[in-house]
């Protein structure tokens, strides 16, 4: 007990040297302060998209940013945490972040991390290379992946009923994992 505290108890909180009174709760995390995504935000690689991871990262976030999944002043992983979680070279990661910053859309604060800024990302329509802002983007965009999708599935001989189904059973399989 420390006797210049006022007969408060004091206990170890596991880190070196600091004590906190007795009674009271640690401090809890902020997942955006220790470089975690937001919720609702994976970051995911698909080696087979054919597509550079460098340029698979940058539009996972900027498809977050135009979904709301990610706003403004966002904190994202540190360079070395994503990579390691992606399982890629550090210098990928740093590639995209880097030009995503270029483009306005994160913001670098040396020693404290990279943020979302306050910049929508522009996705190109695909069919007439146009650009297209905000939530146009988003919708128009959704709509070309999902009729993509929808065309592929056609072409490999599933009916609409199966693609039903193996949609649903996809999406049940991916919530038990979270629950993991």
């Amino acid at each position: 007990m420390n006797s210049t505290n006022s007969g408060l108890k004091e206990k170890k909180t596991g880190q070196a040297g600091a004590i906190r009174p007795s009674g009271t709760r640690p401090e809890k995390k902020d997942p955006r302060a220790a470089g975690q995504p937001p919720r609702g935000v994976r970051f995911s690689l698909d080696q087979s998209d054919g597509a550079p991871i460098y340029r698979q990262i940058i539009q996972q976030i900027e498809y977050a940013i135009l979904s709301g999944r990610m706003q403004p002043g966002d904190r994202l992983p540190t360079i070395r945490s994503l990579a390691v979680e992606l399982k890629t070279n550090p210098n990928t990661i740093a590639k995209a972040y880097g030009e995503l910053e270029i483009r306005g859309i994160l913001a670098t604060q040396v020693g404290s991390g990279t943020y979302i800024a306050d910049k929508k990302p522009v996705v190109e329509d695909a069919m007439y290379g146009d650009a297209i802002y905000g939530a146009d983007s988003l919708n128009r965009k959704i709509r070309e992946l999902v009729g993509r999708f929808i065309r592929d599935m056609g072409d490999l001989g599933v009916e609409k009923r199966e693609l039903t189904r193996l949609i649903t059973e996809y999406r049940e399989q991916e919530v038990s994992k979270d629950d993991l």
